[in-house]
């Protein structure tokens, strides 16, 4: 009787969690020189002696500013947005908020961000730029049924290194008082076809013409409010109102920026934080900058390395609404 030789059936190895993991077949991953340089520190000087064969790992910091970019790079739905920045209080930094806000969505995106000054009372958004053209919002309007394309709005804006646009409101108080709610609605109008992302500069009033039709067409809202007392206050009578006259949407969606002007405070800030924290989607701390201080143009290549990242989380703090799909209905 001839013995037959037991089969053997061998069982495939079970493959491991890091077998399973998908690689992604993008030119990122798979070709060596398109993985980034690194920007600084002992990172690239490991690149550097290693003939830019080595990038060391990213730091956790490195991580975080990376999501940060790419929140404030959020594609913008249905192809334009507009933030208000207000604040019921005037001196708190809202003209400069508004344009370094500008200034880093500006710089970090490949669309077009314009900033727009609202402020019946001379605003000085135009001094935040250096000036290209003579033109306001004002002769804008005048000229609003020949602006057919890009180029005839660009004509009315002066723009900064950052890429930003501003168009600024007239230097007379007398003139610039005349801006009204269908004034607003009508810019508004214009900016929405050639622009993706407009901020506007309100006034520091919540009666004055423009300001309904600016919050009616608002996707959202930054609060501006000084480290101070008072600041504190105004900010959150600012809420109060929001919320009492058809807007607790964008109260409670709002970003509210702790803005200090001054190199020390005797205020809580944690505890300012966590009162605005609990009433709104975010906050964000600005630092004392010498460069802000000065009131003049805003350049982000000035600015201190920590004024620039809050400004960035201001940013990425914007773009995650950037992806909503706002109620237009108004």
């Amino acid at each position: 009787m001839t013995e037959t030789s037991p089969q053997i059936h061998s069982t495939p190895p079970t493959p491991s969690d890091a077998q399973l993991e998908s690689v992604p077949l993008t030119a990122e991953h798979l070709l060596t020189n398109r993985r980034s340089e690194p920007s600084g520190g002992w990172r690239r000087l490991v690149w550097l002696l290693s003939g830019k064969k080595i990038i060391p790992s990213e730091s956790a910091a490195e991580i975080e500013r990376r999501t940060l970019i790419a929140q404030a790079q959020t594609p913008v739905a249905r192809g334009h947005h507009r933030i208000a920045v207000m604040s019921l209080k005037g001196g708190v930094g809202k003209t400069t908020t508004t344009a370094a806000l500008g200034n880093t969505l500006a710089s970090l995106r490949g669309d077009r961000v314009i900033a727009i000054d609202a402020n019946p009372d001379r605003g000085t958004l135009g001094l935040k730029v250096k000036s290209e053209t003579a033109a306001t919002i004002r002769t804008l309007l005048a000229e609003a049924p020949h602006i057919l394309r890009y180029a005839d709005a660009r004509a009315f804006t002066s723009q900064s290194p950052a890429r930003l646009e501003i168009l600024a409101s007239d230097t007379d108080p007398a003139v610039s008082e005349a801006f009204n709610a269908e004034d607003y609605r009508t810019v508004a109008g214009l900016i929405e076809r050639y622009y993706s992302i407009c901020i506007t500069d309100c006034g520091t009033g919540l009666l004055h013409g423009a300001m309904g039709a600016t919050l009616d067409l608002a996707d959202q809202i930054v609060l501006v409010s000084l480290v101070a007392v008072d600041g504190a206050n105004s900010a959150a009578a600012t809420l109060d109102w929001l919320n009492a006259h058809g807007h607790a949407d964008l109260a409670r969606n709002a970003i509210v920026v702790l803005n200090a002007v001054e190199p020390k405070t005797d205020v809580d800030l944690d505890l300012l934080e966590r009162h605005f924290a609990t009433r709104c989607r975010t906050v964000i701390r600005i630092p004392y900058d010498p460069h802000l201080k000065e009131g003049a143009e805003v350049d982000l290549a000035r600015l201190r390395p920590t004024t620039r990242g809050a400004y960035l989380r201001l940013a990425a703090a914007a773009g995650q609404a950037f992806s909503l799909h706002p109620d237009r209905s108004h």
